[in-house]
């Protein structure tokens, strides 16, 4: 059976009907290739008795992009057969765009990545007037870029600048702003109405041909040697720079195939588009990302880590206790997929304030006309503000979101359990108390699991999931549940203090604040970390998480240590959180003074006061980059190892995706164990030792690295 079904009407139209078999979506890999030659060839024999061509979809999406399984195959020793191979899929697109009948795309479903580029090869495009379509071409959000001729079609389309954001952004759209932007020609509001347009437009144009194969075509808004567009390219490499801090090879190449490509024909812009995909194919960069974003991300999404066996759960009603920044994110996140929430705290005004954060954040949505005041009203009618216990009678879930005491989880733990539904779930928010340990306040231990949501929880998309000592399978898989049913992914780890996120992240900062009390310039610190691919420096991060919290966390570890009988390792940060706070009272941002300095009107900058406090001016000028990018990014990973060693994490994919999504671990290694199989195990066990030597132990590799590196086996 053919991937393209090839219906002549009597009416000389003809229709090409994409339809992969044994396929939700359609993908090009080699059974649509050989399918679209097949066509074409057929095409090419039936010419006189056509008067134009309609590429539509069986599938539910119109096209799905490149089979990134075959592309994550593809070695450096394959370039040149992945060349002529891409080549000639184009040269078969191509075929039927320059054969001089109108070529109509009825676009019925998403178009993305290659979809779209079926799209644009074509003369018109109709699409279908849904908010749940989406068009774009998100390659470079996997270390990719566009190579079936749209980084050429586009710009020659739309204009350089204006495809900009689509190719090096990876900026996707619903039809109404596709039609706005140019990229579609007309949108219907059924099925039926797409094919109806696609034959009107070819009973108007019974010739087509695209504007970029007319004499005298001129690029939208200039070509490169346009001398506005000229002097906007001269600054384009630096302000990419300074977005990608040199750690994304694929935004550099997307710049290069436009602007080389808008200088020739098309023909030879997309032969140059070609090189520079392979290039992107076969480096390191786009499996690292393609790995862990794509093949990692979608396993944890269809589940893997959920057990098996336990029927799905649609939950309700879920209480928040706290209506702090995070108490309040959790309701709003909660609440925007249409479940009931009771926000609680210790008084009705605290919680009202803790509420109007959700009416702050849909209000900018309907200012932005992305939701109706009905719209906003109705989630905001969700949630319910209160102080009293008794409203959370009936929550089939409770999240406590309260500050990081022991004492004071227990007793909210004890307050609301009793409200909840018969094997309703109870689950702490804590980001560093072992969950065993807070289970022990409540009268279901079973029934008790940790959901550890990031700030700002609106934008954050992960949960980590921790499972005590006593949870149940039934209560982790209901959380699991929860997690994605409110449109966040969920990793799942086993207890320990500070669980997998937490450790890694705390290992980052005091990292960064280590090395101030080392002497190390604090800018060079800030530069090493956002250059080594983290979102931002150690030092603004701990403003931001803020030293009087780091410090208080710190010391609940502590106690907790001691009394349970082992010995406390203090960290060489841990002088530099003090002499901040005891001798400068500079507790982080939101008091206004930490690491940073924060002008009521202007930009943040660095203390001026460290210089002299910490600062030694040799060592400041004799250390080197690499050095400090290498401390930033191995003693994360190291740590990682330590969660997997130790049976903290149970995945390598809860690992990688957790690193990024839930520290900011450096998105183009793939996540922290990813870093280790790309720079090899052997190899980075080595650099480790050196670190060790030079910084101490904590830099030591953990038994399972020297066993990994042993066998000079990847991690898998």
């Amino acid at each position: 059976m053919s991937a393209i079904r090839y219906d002549l009407g009597s009416d000389q139209i003809l229709t090409l009907t994409i339809d992969m078999p044994g396929q939700s979506a359609n993908t090009m890999n080699g059974a649509f290739r050989e399918a679209l030659t097949e066509t074409v060839a057929r095409v090419k024999g039936d010419l006189d008795d056509l008067r134009g061509i309609i590429i539509t979809s069986a599938k539910k999406t119109f096209f799905a992009g490149g089979d990134l399984k075959e592309l994550h195959k593809v070695t450096r020793d394959d370039a040149q057969v992945f060349e002529n191979m891409v080549n000639g899929l184009k040269a078969d697109m191509r075929a039927l765009e320059t054969c001089g009948k109108p070529v109509v795309a009825a676009i019925n479903g998403s178009a993305l990545g290659g979809g779209l580029e079926i799209a644009l090869a074509c003369h018109h495009r109709v699409a279908l007037n849904d908010d749940k379509l989406q068009l774009g071409l998100p390659e470079v959000t996997l270390g990719l870029l566009p190579g079936g001729g749209g980084t050429q079609r586009l710009p020659r389309m739309i204009g350089l600048e204006a495809a900009f954001p689509y190719l090096m952004e990876g900026k996707k759209v619903n039809p109404a702003a596709a039609l706005k932007a140019g990229i579609v020609d007309e949108l219907v509001d059924t099925p039926e109405d797409l094919i109806t347009r696609a034959r009107a437009f070819i009973e108007a144009n019974p010739s087509c041909q695209q504007p970029w194969d007319q004499k005298g075509f001129k690029v939208p808004g200039g070509g490169p040697q346009h001398p506005a567009m000229a002097q906007k390219l001269a600054i384009a490499p630096a302000m990419l720079k300074q977005k990608t801090k040199g750690c994304y090879p694929a935004p550099e190449r997307i710049l290069s195939a436009v602007v080389e490509g808008a200088q020739v024909d098309f023909d030879n812009g997309s032969l140059i588009e070609t090189r520079y995909f392979a290039e992107l194919v076969i480096g390191q960069v786009a499996k690292n990302m393609t790995g862990t974003f794509w093949f990692q991300l979608n396993a944890i999404k269809a589940g893997g880590s959920r057990p098996e066996g336990i029927e799905k759960e649609t939950f309700r009603k879920v209480g928040v206790l706290g209506a702090g920044m995070m108490g309040a994110g959790i309701a709003y996140s909660t609440a925007t997929r249409d479940i009931e929430v009771v926000l609680k705290d210790v008084s009705v005004e605290n919680a009202e304030k803790g509420k109007s954060y959700s009416d702050k954040l849909l209000a900018k949505k309907v200012s932005r006309g992305r939701m109706t005041e009905e719209q906003k009203a109705e989630i905001l009618g969700r949630i319910k503000a209160t102080d009293s216990a008794d409203d959370l009678d009936g929550c089939d879930l409770v999240i406590e979101a309260v500050f990081e005491d022991s004492d004071l989880k227990a007793k909210v733990t004890q307050e609301a359990e009793p409200r909840l539904t018969p094997n309703g779930i109870f689950a702490s928010n804590t980001s560093t108390i072992p969950i065993t340990q807070l289970a022990d306040a409540s009268n279901a231990p079973e029934n008790f699991i940790g959901l550890h949501f990031f700030s700002p929880v609106d934008k954050m998309q992960l949960v980590e999931i921790i499972v005590g000592k006593n949870t149940s399978d039934d209560t982790l898989a209901r959380a699991f549940d929860y997690v994605q049913q409110i449109g966040k992914i969920p990793i799942v780890v086993n207890d320990s203090r500070g669980f997998f996120t937490s450790r890694v992240f705390g290992t980052f900062v005091n990292e960064g604040i280590c090395m101030l009390g080392e002497g190390i310039h604090p800018a060079s610190i800030e530069n090493a970390g956002v250059l080594s691919g983290m979102p931002v420096g150690p030092l603004a991060i701990s403003d931001e998480v803020s030293l009087t919290l780091m410090r208080h966390i710190r010391d609940q570890s502590k106690k907790d240590t001691e009394a349970a009988g082992n010995t406390w390792r203090p960290h060489p940060a841990e002088a530099v959180i003090d002499q901040m706070l005891d001798q400068h009272a500079r507790k982080g941002k939101a008091a206004g003074a930490g690491f940073y300095e924060y002008p009521a009107n202007g930009k943040k900058y660095l203390w001026p006061e460290l210089e002299t406090q910490f600062v030694d001016a040799g060592k400041a000028r004799s250390v080197a980059l690499q050095d400090l990018k290498d401390r930033i990014l191995f003693i994360q990973a190291i740590e990682t190892v330590r969660c997997l060693e130790e049976g903290v994490l149970r995945t390598i994919e809860d690992a990688n995706v957790g690193s990024i999504f839930g520290i900011g671990y450096a998105p183009w290694t793939g996540g922290a164990i990813q870093f280790i199989n790309q720079y090899g195990v052997r190899a980075f066990t080595e650099r480790a030792r050196e670190l060790a030597q030079q910084h101490g132990e904590r830099f030591a590799p953990p038994q399972l690295l020297l066993d990994q590196a042993e066998a000079n086996t990847p991690f898998a």
